[in-house]
């Protein structure tokens, strides 16, 4: 390859979205390709690029050495002169030998989907978790590009390395070598989830309930994080702003605390190694009392991305999936969903009439429409929560010692207590009746005690 073509590629580097759009293989849940598009140029930003141009190549029988015809490929390489864009960002999955190829043909450096998004998680992540799974991925990744022709662009900055930093290295590990260094990133990842178990176990044991947010990226879940809890988690109009799980308390009407926690979004064609390497970030949401499914309700392609975050559950075993129908049902019932149409604020009036029709024929689902920048509905949706939570709660009568301070405050901070009575001595002193309603849940907690 050229000395010339081994330059750095670098944050602010003009860049050619390119969607190959495999016709005849559009599947229920795809987006559209001038969506796809879209979401391609969305990642490219989410990582400092300026993008230049988009194209939607359509792909009858991928190549084997450059998954594009030539002429297709000649048009790429003509619009990246047009434009003076130095990267191709192809949004689908790339072999190495296809990378290279395509990289020698159009003279630029080109990365792929998987390495975009990896470039992208490198960055963001800010745990030690956080950056342990995404390095595990990333050697998953480069462990079958050894060969490839960039392998002078290495980690040398917050991402890996993919869109180059100053004083590349050139990678000389062997498979080998990232075989070890992948077994000790396991093993520190598995002592990182043993040490969230046991944070998980306490939280179990504590009186509070947890309220999972999922959804797709960039639904609004942490600006709905932010104006529930009050706390001020990066939020903004970019893919993935979020990728560790952040936890905070919340009030709710019936509820003196609750844990809400904010999780990384769901995007469609999620690399493999991701979907893995991510696996503990969401377990969480299998801990949850209750989802909050947070849908962008003025994307255009909504449906399809809550198509996307359902398989995601059904994939992590949270709900059921589709083709589980006929199958017994599980032990424990499943974790409550509620819909939360968010942007509720970005609809016109007539769009708003005709969501309103929806949310009215659908009954048998829970759906809140609100606006997580306006606030509009957000104290109704705490109500329905802190309501769900108490659905299940009866009354219960107690006989406890007058001293028993910290189960009579639990009763009164975590029950509605109907009636409290002297109820005469008993071997522990003066006894005291008291009538309370309480959810199952924290009648077990009560019981704990």
């Amino acid at each position: 390859m050229d000395d010339d073509l081994k330059g750095e590629v670098t944050r602010g580097a003009r860049a050619l979205v390119v969607y190959p759009h495999m016709r005849g293989n559009r599947g229920s849940a795809e987006l559209d390709p001038e969506a796809r598009l879209e979401e391609a140029k969305g990642l490219a930003l989410a990582i400092g690029l300026e993008i230049v141009d988009g194209l939607i190549i359509p792909v009858r029988e991928p190549r084997a050495a450059t998954l594009l015809g030539e002429g297709q490929i000649e048009n790429i390489s003509v619009a990246c002169t047009l434009n003076e864009a130095e990267l191709v960002v192809v949004d689908g999955s790339l072999t190495a030998i296809q990378q290279r190829n395509l990289e020698e043909k159009l003279k630029r450096k080109v990365i792929d989907r998987t390495g975009l998004i990896l470039e992208i998680f490198g960055e963001r992540a800010a745990t030690a978790e956080g950056r342990l799974q995404v390095e595990l991925a990333h050697l998953d990744y480069q462990a079958g590009r050894l060969v490839r022709s960039w392998t002078h662009l290495e980690r040398q900055r917050g991402g890996f390395g993919f869109l180059g930093g100053p004083g590349e290295t050139q990678i000389e590990a062997d498979r080998r070598m990232i075989r070890d260094r992948m077994s000790r990133i396991r093993r520190e990842l598995e002592q990182v989830r043993r040490t969230r178990g046991l944070h998980r176990d306490r939280r179990e044991k504590a009186p509070w309930p947890v309220i999972a947010l999922v959804g797709y990226t960039n639904a609004g879940k942490s600006t709905l994080f932010n104006r529930l809890t009050g706390a001020d988690v990066m939020a903004e109009d970019l893919l993935f702003a979020t990728l560790d799980p952040t936890m905070r308390a919340v009030r709710l009407p019936g509820v003196e605390k609750a844990i809400l926690s904010d999780t990384v979004g769901f995007i469609s064609d999620l690399p493999t190694q991701l979907v893995a390497a991510f696996r503990a970030t969401l377990e969480e949401v299998n801990a949850a009392d209750v989802i909050l499914h947070v849908r962008d309700i003025a994307n255009p392609d909504t449906e399809t991305q809550k198509k996307q975050v359902l398989a995601v559950l059904a994939d992590l075993g949270v709900i059921p999936r589709d083709d589980d129908a006929g199958e017994e049902p599980p032990e424990e019932a499943p974790i409550p969903i509620i819909e939360v149409w968010n942007k509720w604020d970005l609809l016109s009036p007539r769009q708003v009439e005709d969501l309103r029709e929806v949310i009215a024929h659908r009954s048998d689902e829970t759906i809140i429409p609100l606006s997580a920048i306006t606030g509009e509905g957000c104290d109704e949706l705490l109500e329905i929560v802190g309501h769900g939570l108490n659905a299940d709660a009866k009354v219960y009568s107690f006989v406890i010692p007058a001293a028993d301070g910290q189960r009579l405050a639990f009763l009164h901070a975590r029950g509605e207590v109907l009636k409290e009575e002297d109820a005469g001595e008993g071997e522990q002193g003066p006894m005291i009746r008291i009538e309370v309603r309480l959810a199952e849940r924290e009648l077990g907690r009560f019981r704990a005690l």
